[in-house]
């Protein structure tokens, strides 16, 4: 303390930032500090990075107070055990005080001005729930790996069924929630439920509070490599406890439960009669032919033994999952 006045870090740190970013990793040491270097590069600056660490037992808990000591912006948490993804997905918000929020994932980085360019679109947009970049993609050494091809995906102006209708005609919009969200629409959602694709479920319902605004620009990096949590978790039961480290479950039913809530949190939504109908629709008319052959799957699996081990299953999404990469990683 110099002339009674308190240290800037103190001074920064009393007053609520305006964007919280939550930051959940487990053994991510590999690719941490890149993350976190281009967050706290960022031109705009109202902002905190809450990072959550799932009992990692690498370099990563080093690597977070080492910029927690650093920078008063960083707040680390850390828990003694692996509690799934999931969790740590849901206790990155429930710390973050900002008025707006994003999640980044900790082999993922963004450009100086992602931060800001989503910021000035919120504040321009009242009916803006979900603001987000265009994305590109870089390889393990954080070249560039090509660029996202996708149709635009902005449902300004739409009623809640067509944003929904929107939604579900996109395969890949999981990088949807690397834009800025929210926090008093967020709050109304479950979050990331324990289940795989629960990030869908999540991002409908986003769109059924509001309206979904994509900015031109190449923003936000994906990181592209073997250790992805889709590459990295071969089989159905690996994916289920990579969202919940408890689940013991032998059989799960994700897309069931995919496809169920959706039908649950749209009965649920506060639309007209009409609306809501037409909302419904979409899940029938949109979602049951995407992923029909999924719940088939699932619910074989306890009858058949080609379905009981999952191999096919997760092996199925996985080529599915590639083959749109490879459209944008030539």
């Amino acid at each position: 303390m110099t002339n009674g006045r308190k240290p800037l870090s103190f001074r920064r740190e009393a007053r609520t930032p305006r964007v919280s970013i939550g930051l959940p990793v487990y053994n991510g040491a590999r690719y941490l500090q890149d993350a976190i270097e281009t967050l706290l590069a960022q031109s705009y600056e109202d902002f905190e990075l809450v990072i959550s660490d799932n009992g990692s037992t690498d370099e990563t808990e080093e690597i977070c107070r080492r910029y927690a000591a650093r920078d008063p912006r960083v707040r680390y948490y850390r828990e003694s055990v692996n509690r799934g993804a999931a969790w740590n997905y849901r206790r990155t918000f429930e710390l973050g005080r900002g008025d707006y929020f994003r999640w980044t994932a900790h082999d993922d980085t963004c450009s100086p001005g992602h931060l800001h360019a989503c910021v000035d679109a919120l504040d321009a947009g009242p009916g803006v729930v979900l603001a987000f970049t265009r994305s590109s993609y870089i390889d393990e050494a954080g070249n560039p790996a090509g660029v996202e091809e996708m149709e635009t995906f902005d449902t300004r102006g739409l009623p809640p069924h067509a944003r929904l209708r929107s939604l579900a005609r996109h395969l890949q919009h999981a990088s949807l929630l690397s834009g800025l969200i929210r926090r008093e629409a967020l709050a109304k959602t479950g979050l990331i439920r324990p289940y795989v694709a629960s990030d869908y479920l999540l991002c409908s319902e986003l769109a059924l509070l509001g309206e979904f605004q994509e900015l031109p620009q190449q923003l936000f990096q994906k990181r592209i490599h073997p250790g992805n949590s889709l590459r990295a978790n071969v089989t159905q039961v690996d994916a289920a406890r990579w969202f919940d480290s408890a689940n013991r479950q032998r059989f799960h039913f994700a897309y069931l439960r995919l496809l169920t809530g959706h039908l649950v949190v749209i009965a649920k939504a506060r639309l007209d009669l009409p609306e809501k109908l037409r909302s419904l629709w979409v899940v029938p008319g949109y979602w049951l032919p995407r992923y029909w052959r999924f719940i088939a799957k699932e619910l074989l699996a306890p009858f058949s033994p080609r379905f009981s081990n999952y191999e096919s299953w997760r092996t199925s999404r996985r080529q599915a999952s590639t083959a749109v990469h490879k459209s944008a990683i030539r």
